[in-house]
């Protein structure tokens, strides 16, 4: 839509001429807006639709407005035609004809009566109530930009949450449809499964949103900041992006569930393995306990736990549902089974190392006592009567049950000095000795 000539004093013909060619070139842009924006699709949905909250009250100013464009159209082309017929009658006008057509093409020459000029529009639109109104061309065609503007806007958002967003909908409600077979297939229910709840949950969720995008479209339309032009924006998907990410989530959970249902004899395998290993370990800390008690004396050795049971209970449990195909509950009990599996293990293994803690010390106090022996020996020193002595008290400490650690462990560190000494002596004192 463009807009008529400034005003100005009486033109002449050339003038004249000039703006009766720019205002036809005008009409018919104007025309073909009006026409285009008719024939809209939107605007044929929106006649069409159940309208509701925003969408409704901005379609019903539309409609008032675009049944005011083609009453200012109507008056706009009444006084363009007027203005041609006048310069038609001669190829040279005269002056009363010139200001005629000066008056008709700069001045409030356009009369518009009351009830098309405000077309029950609010008087924010329309001004206050008159029983007619009076433009120039340029304001009417002014007033004609605005109404087309805004009509436009709405008509190009409502049509384009229509063609983005219900559709997409649709697609992910079909993906959804498949999600909650597949769902069902591995046992994941409502009430039996926090991703069977989900798909419910989203279920209503799309159906709502897609009610809602239909009734009202505009509350899904994002206007884009500092946009002025008729449609700019684009749709808001916030709501559907939201469920999109929900159900690609669940159905993250379903192939987990699925997982477990490929893998889970084999996970059961390993799971009886390890608390196996954990019972034999625990067994052998058991025995262990005993021949520490019975071979070391003044000792404090921690008492040794049972078997994992109620570890074994929830492997049943496990195994149970396997077999009767529960792979929902399954999935969450055997990583639950495995975590708890793997640090059983682990606490029987430190309980057998505690256990035999003073038998690994005894150990290592003969394995001293022998290597200080051998060293000695390759020295020359076997049959040093003082490391002889010194020698046979540790080992006699050592080898007898029960075991003192405390008087056993001196006994070898006085052969370690003993020892020390001798070897550290000069060569004559060793000979002397």
């Amino acid at each position: 839509m463009g807009v008529a000539g400034p005003p100005g004093p009486v033109m002449d013909r050339d003038e004249v001429d000039r703006a009766l060619a720019r205002l036809g070139a005008e009409h018919e842009a104007i025309e073909t807006s009006l026409l285009a924006l008719q024939d809209h699709a939107g605007r044929r949905l929106l006649e069409g639709a159940q309208l509701t909250g925003t969408t409704r009250e901005r379609w019903s100013s539309a409609e008032q407005a675009i049944t005011l464009l083609w009453a200012y159209f109507d008056a706009y082309a009444g006084a363009l035609r007027t203005a041609r017929e006048i310069r038609s009658q001669r190829r040279w006008p005269n002056r009363d004809d010139l200001m005629e057509l000066t008056d008709l093409l700069r001045g409030e020459s356009v009369t518009v009566a009351s009830g098309a000029s405000t077309g029950g529009l609010s008087p924010s639109i329309t001004g206050p109530a008159k029983l007619s109104e009076q433009f120039t061309l340029a304001a009417i065609v002014e007033r004609m930009n605005d109404l087309y503007a805004s009509s436009l806007d709405m008509v190009v958002a409502a049509d384009a949450v229509w063609s983005a967003l219900p559709a997409r909908i649709d697609l992910l409600a079909a993906e959804l449809g498949r999600t909650r077979q597949l769902a069902h297939s591995v046992g994941v229910r409502p009430g039996e499964h926090p991703a069977g709840d989900d798909l419910e949950r989203i279920t209503a969720v799309l159906t709502r949103l897609r009610e809602e995008v239909v009734s009202d479209p505009l509350a899904y339309w994002q206007k884009a900041a500092g946009s002025s032009a008729p449609g700019g924006g684009r749709p808001d998907t916030t709501a559907y992006d939201r469920e999109a990410r929900a159900i690609e989530d669940v159905r993250r959970e379903i192939d987990a569930v699925l997982t477990v249902r490929q893998d889970a004899e084999a996970r059961l395998g390993r799971l009886r393995d390890v608390l196996s290993r954990a019972d034999r370990t625990l067994a052998e800390a058991r025995s262990a306990r005993g021949e520490v008690l019975a071979k070391i004396a003044a000792s404090e050795v921690p008492a040794v736990s049972g078997p994992p049971t109620a570890l074994q209970e929830q492997l049943a449990t496990a195994a149970e549902y396997r077999r009767h195909g529960q792979w929902n509950r399954l999935s969450p009990l055997l990583e639950s089974l495995e975590t708890k599996a793997e640090d059983e293990l682990l606490r029987a293994r430190e309980s057998l190392t505690a256990v035999t803690a003073p038998l690994a010390v005894r150990a290592e106090l003969r394995g001293r006592l022998d290597a200080y022996k051998a060293k000695v020996g390759r020295l020359g020193f076997a049959e040093d009567p003082f490391l002889v002595e010194r020698y046979d008290a540790a080992r006699r400490m050592l080898w007898s049950a029960p075991c003192d650690l405390r008087a056993a462990e001196s006994a070898v560190l006085r052969y370690q000095r003993a020892a020390a000494d001798v070897l550290a002596a000069p060569t004559d004192q060793r000979g002397e000795s």
